[in-house]
């Protein structure tokens, strides 16, 4: 018995489907924030990708400070270099990513790791003479 791999699909269109629309009438398939975001900064978002394809021509990485754009379908495959205020965090673009923002994928705080406890962290630690 084979199983066939399910094709992607955003919102009942396939990626070549949705890689044939411009931005703006991407946004119609988005929910409300995110399609109010695109259509007020539908001109960034195509300026990042025209910036993009001509670094990816180059072999370059796509890095970027942008945390508010939203992913769409032109950027599906793309490898993209996402900065969390501290370095750059690499990001492959895949079809689930669609309608979100860059900033999802690159969180800012990281985990907090707690171990067992150091001098000074309790009250018996604390006025222990140092050597």
């Amino acid at each position: 018995m084979e199983f066939k791999k399910k094709q992607f699909t955003f919102k009942g269109k396939t990626v070549d489907e949705l890689k044939t629309l411009n931005v703006r009438e991407f946004a119609k398939f988005l929910n409300s924030r995110q399609r109010r975001t695109v259509l007020r900064n539908f001109q960034e978002i195509e300026d990042f990708i025209n910036r993009s394809k001509e670094k990816l021509a180059r072999n370059k990485a796509v890095r970027t400070h942008q945390r508010s754009l939203v992913v769409v379908p032109e950027m599906i495959g793309w490898k993209i270099f996402i900065y969390n205020g501290n370095k750059f965090i690499p990001v492959e673009v895949i079809g689930e990513m669609l309608g979100h923002f860059f900033g999802e994928f690159a969180p800012t705080r990281g985990r907090v790791k707690h171990s067992k406890v150091g001098v000074g962290a309790t009250k018996g630690t604390k006025h222990k003479a140092k050597k």
